[in-house]
């Protein structure tokens, strides 16, 4: 049977990475799809790990190849989801998470039936903003222009099947991992795992 296909969604900030790392720590059967970026490298990131880093040109011709899944533009640069290793991972079974934004999202479930998807709100704005100034990453203009942004993404929150408020993080954490859990316990995903003993005891 295939794969479950998991979209985690978050204005930034919100603690989406922190989030998705405890999850990844607690579940070795959810593997994260590494996503293509136009974006520089922060200094503790290494290339294929936290991302695939690639010029704005090389992005464009993936583009053009159609070998991305999903694409977005974010705060002014590109992202994309590899549509082969995508396929080939849920094909085997294995459950994917993909961390993108908003956009991203609404374009993987119009293309995959059964996408799950998940939001993590902060538990205000003003928190959101004491995140990325203690984050110490972003200058004042790109801590100020993300949160403008995260008005817009907050926005599209309705669209997500769950939502997670990350106020404490251990039990946003905990959510998260029930999420994952309780999906592959729905009937259908059972049956296709253990249909002999389910029908024998049928």
């Amino acid at each position: 049977m295939s794969g479950n296909l998991f979209i985690v969604s978050a204005p930034s900030g919100a603690g989406k990475t922190s989030l998705v790392g405890a999850l990844l720590a607690a579940d070795p059967q959810v593997r994260k799809s590494v996503s293509y970026t136009t974006r520089a490298p922060r200094p503790s990131e290494a290339d294929g790990r936290e991302y695939h880093f690639v010029s704005t040109a090389e992005f464009e011709r993936m583009q053009e190849r159609g070998d991305f899944l999903e694409s977005a533009q974010v705060h002014g640069n590109r992202y994309g989801t590899s549509r082969t290793w995508v396929a080939a991972e849920t094909q085997q079974g294995h459950d994917i998470l993909l961390e993108i934004d908003w956009q991203g999202a609404a374009q993987v479930r119009k293309l995959v039936a059964g996408a799950i998807s998940i939001f993590i709100l902060p538990p205000t704005l003003a928190a959101l903003e004491a995140r990325l100034k203690t984050r110490a990453l972003d200058s004042a203009e790109v801590i100020a222009q993300r949160l403008a942004n995260a008005r817009g993404e907050i926005a599209h929150v309705s669209e997500f099947e769950y939502v997670i408020i990350n106020e404490d993080f251990s039990r946003a954490a905990q959510d998260l991992i029930s999420i994952i859990r309780a999906e592959r316990l729905r009937f259908a995903r059972q049956l296709a795992r253990h249909n002999d003993l389910i029908n024998h005891m049928k």
